[in-house]
């Protein structure tokens, strides 16, 4: 005991020396709130008085430079590392399962640069994503990735996960918004990518760590595209008599159409939901369509809009539903409109083409509602593309059990039937809300003898396993 003390004390004096004894902590009350995300076993823990995983040293960096040295003394001796952003994620990505050290990015803050001639931002990924929004609504511009985290989440979050906002039907996910990052490696070298993203000097280095959830290094800094604001936005919902009709709706408008917002709701989560927040009454899916950009245009794209829903059965509510839902896209996420402990509840979003889309719906809701007495299935399509959309749906259960293990393999077996009927029939495990711990293990299902890659990527850049064990299978 006495050995391990006095490392414990070496590796604390060394990461002090790097960071400020004010930055480092090793306090019981610190542990405890890294120890929670959204993710919901994490909240049970909480809520069931057990004790939620801890690291070991709290460290709260204030550059790459000192992410380096850090990285360094971490495999010297073999110490695990975490990356915390907002703790807003609800995949467990940041949960110190294993201990050892938890890196607090948010002193790494700092705007960087605004450049006007190129329409870019940059800024230190401890930011949170909303500072970035507020730093470019001042010149004039938008980062245009306006998620529900977007208060509480950072900027290297929404990377490490491959983030999306609800603008993102015409702006593409965050991964389409980078333009460049600088990244500390485990082994502590810091590089940086190339200055943009589209060439042909190999393969875009981008991609290999956004989405990467702290497994193969840290992002410390990011340069992303700037938008112009509109000069309008205009809404629209519609009330389609069932899923087939919003579907194929979906499919045509984004051949025809660039709208920024195409959300499409099933009857459960419009009867429920849309009904709760926005007092629409009527039995069918909803879908509010958006268009935005000089006005001439976008009452074109309204009109072809119109046309297009009407043609596939739809009731026009017109603007007044479209605007409540914009006004309220936030307020679908507060406290008493959202899904809360004690409740059991998780999204199981998913991607696939159109011609999957509506079959991956059905095996999903029968896996879920047919195999688990009083689990209830929503479901809506948020974020769209030209060969696909996404499935954004939700399981949820009122009376879950008591006893945390009991919990734990239930809330583990619903997950398992529904995101394996999602990949049985065309979809992938997970949309933009990322793998973490959840999910893990459903890696090498998905990826099949193509998960050497991920796992020769890792062996080379991290071969003593440093980065964020446990996370994205690796």
């Amino acid at each position: 005991m006495e050995k391990r003390a006095f490392m414990f004390n070496m590796v604390l004096s060394e990461l002090e020396d790097i960071v400020g004894q004010e930055n480092v902590s090793t306090r019981e009350c610190d542990k405890l709130t890294y120890g929670v995300d959204y993710f919901w076993i994490s909240r049970m823990w909480a809520d069931r008085g057990q004790t939620p995983p801890a690291a070991d040293f709290i460290v709260r960096p204030d550059c790459a430079e000192q992410v380096s040295a850090i990285l360094k003394i971490a495999n010297y001796y073999k110490i695990p590392v975490h990356t915390w952003g907002g703790g807003s994620g609800s995949q467990g990505g940041a949960l110190p399962m294993a201990g050892g050290i938890l890196l607090d990015t948010k002193r790494m803050s700092r705007l960087i640069e605004i450049d006007e001639v190129s329409r870019t931002i940059t800024a230190e990924t401890g930011m949170v994503f909303q500072q970035l929004e507020w730093y470019a609504n001042e010149k004039g511009y938008s980062c245009m990735h306006i998620p529900s985290c977007l208060t509480c989440g950072t900027i290297g979050g929404a990377l490490g996960h491959r983030g999306i906002g609800i603008l993102s039907t015409k702006y593409g996910k965050i991964d389409d918004m980078c333009v460049s990052m600088e990244v500390v490696l485990p082994n502590g070298d810091i590089i940086n990518t190339l200055p943009v993203p589209k060439h042909a000097a190999g393969p875009d280095l981008n991609q290999m760590f956004i989405g990467s959830e702290g497994t193969l290094g840290v992002i410390t800094k990011a340069t992303f595209k700037l938008f112009e604001m509109p000069e309008c936005r205009k809404h629209r919902a519609f009330l389609f008599p069932d899923m087939s009709s919003g579907f194929e709706a979906g499919a045509a408008l984004m051949q025809k159409v660039k709208p920024s917002i195409l959300r499409f709701f099933d009857q459960a989560e419009t009867v429920s939901i849309i009904k709760k927040i926005l007092g629409f009454e009527k039995k069918g899916c909803f879908m509010n369509v958006t268009c935005e950009g000089m006005e001439r245009i976008v009452d074109l794209e309204m009109e072809i809009v119109q046309e297009i829903c009407t043609k596939f059965g739809a009731q026009d509510l017109g603007s007044e539903y479209g605007e409540k839902w914009y006004e309220n896209r936030i307020t679908f996420f507060y406290p008493g409109h959202i899904m809360d402990i004690p409740q059991m509840f998780g999204t199981m979003d998913t991607v696939c083409t159109y011609k999957n889309v509506e079959k991956i719906y059905w095996a999903m809701k029968h896996a879920i509602e047919d195999n688990f007495p009083g689990v209830r299935f929503i479901a809506h399509c948020s974020h769209w593309y030209e060969w696909g959309t996404m499935i954004y749906d939700r399981f949820i259960l009122d009376n879950p059990p008591e006893d945390p293990d009991e919990a734990i393999r239930l809330h583990n077996r619903i997950w398992n039937a529904g995101v394996r009927a999602a990949m049985e029939n065309g979809g992938v495990i997970n949309d933009h809300h990322g793998i973490g711990l959840k999910l893990s293990r459903l890696m090498k299902e998905q990826y099949g003898p193509a998960m050497q890659v991920l796992e020769g990527l890792k062996k080379s850049l991290d071969p003593n396993g440093i980065m964020n064990p446990y996370k994205l299978g690796l």
